[in-house]
């Protein structure tokens, strides 16, 4: 039997990190970042929305960005339809208004009547749960279910050309993620990858924007970014920890010798995120 330590939930095997209250509070304050790293936009697209359009939010976890949006879009005047995905309920908000609904559904298989449905298709950082087969399912069905006019928007992050690495710890964690990543098909350099997919796809006025994020004060501090790393653990200790790390002990003290080499250089290790944007003719 594999030792995990503390116990976590995950939602499936596809998807490397967990779907759990600790994971919650991670992606709640993964989506401060973000935003912040954007300018404090919760969108790039350049909407024309009114009231009674659709918007699609896949892999919504839990929720917060859909909730923020509506309300952004309220103050404006405008009563937005909301229908947020994901594979797992476990993250899903309490509360919500009537015009949100939550819903078990995977993105790379839509409800066949949500063809042509929404003016907008929002999803973020599904980089751990997707190989190329899956990427190009989910292109697919964000492509079917959009209106003509309406847009997508993808928000991922740089795992190929990475900048973790600020001591010996920190080293071997990047190491880690690298050999995981090419073990599980997971395609890194998101930034290159997914405009080449929407093009393909059909979409049109397809760009990226990319923003770095740095670990420290202004962005996830070393601490808040081990969690991430630890919530990896069930995969490195299934793998046999990659030659780096014998058990899911070891690998967790890997992780807080990495987490004071990033809090003891702050701003020397950072992330790239990118948004793609595409238009469904």
């Amino acid at each position: 039997m594999v030792e995990y330590g503390q116990q976590r939930y995950y939602a499936s095997k596809q998807y490397l990190l967990p779907a759990d209250e600790a994971e919650t509070a991670r992606l709640n304050l993964q989506h401060r970042v973000v935003i912040q790293t954007f300018e404090n936009q919760l969108s790039l697209a350049p909407l024309s929305l009114k009231s009674g359009d659709r918007i699609l939010e896949s892999a919504a976890g839990t929720g917060v960005w859909a909730l923020e949006f509506l309300e952004e879009n309220n103050e404006k005047g405008i009563i937005l339809e909301m229908d947020c995905i994901d594979i797992s309920d476990k993250q899903f908000a309490r509360n919500y208004p009537s015009n949100l609904q939550f819903s078990l559904h995977s993105v790379t298989d839509l409800p066949v009547e949500w063809s042509t449905r929404f003016a907008y298709a929002h999803q973020r950082l599904l980089i751990a749960a997707m190989n190329d087969s899956l990427w190009r399912k989910a292109i697919s069905e964000l492509f079917r279910v959009l209106a003509p006019g309406g847009w997508v928007e993808l928000v991922e992050i740089e795992a190929k050309d990475v900048h973790w690495d600020v001591g010996p710890s920190s080293t071997k964690v990047q190491s880690i993620l690298t050999s995981l990543y090419g073990e599980k098909g997971v395609i890194c350099d998101l930034g290159a990858y997914l405009p080449t997919l929407l093009k393909e796809a059909g979409f049109v006025e397809v760009q990226c924007v990319a923003r770095n994020s740095p670990l420290g004060p202004s962005g996830f501090t070393g601490t808040e970014w081990g969690k991430f790393w630890k919530g990896l653990k069930r995969n490195v200790v299934d793998a046999g920890g990659y030659g780096f790390v014998t058990s899911g002990e070891e690998y967790e003290q890997l992780v807080d010798e990495a987490v004071i080499e990033w809090n003891s250089n702050p701003d020397k290790a950072y992330n790239t995120y990118y948004t793609i944007l595409g238009r469904k003719p």
